[in-house]
């Protein structure tokens, strides 16, 4: 998936706001106000952070340790970076996008 790709995926999901609050080179999506999807810009390789249930982002990354790393400048607990290098399928990518969205969601409603 390319940059385009993945700003309008993430944009068709219910009531996401895109903002730049970290700067121009740093995309950031919000749900009920909260971040649950971050993209830097300016990075040769496509990459993003999102959200992810913490013993599923401990399973992913050691399933996938070239391209689900701890989330970077994130808590890594609760965070992890997608490398998009063509090892992760579009599904999967999306997967990830509607976990973190979900996680976010469904704390709001709590």
């Amino acid at each position: 998936m390319h940059i385009e790709d993945l700003r309008n995926y993430v944009l068709s999901l219910p009531d996401v706001e895109e903002a730049t609050p970290f700067g121009p080179d740093t995309l950031v999506y919000k749900i009920n106000g909260k971040i649950f999807f971050l993209m830097g810009l300016d990075n040769e390789t496509v990459q993003f952070n999102v959200k992810c249930d913490p013993d599923r982002a401990v399973e992913l990354r050691e399933e996938y340790p070239q391209s689900v790393l701890p989330g970077y400048h994130m808590n890594k607990k609760h965070w992890n970076t997608i490398v998009v290098d063509g090892i992760l399928s579009t599904r999967q990518l999306k997967e990830f996008i509607d976990h973190s969205y979900q996680l976010v969601e469904k704390k709001k409603k709590q």
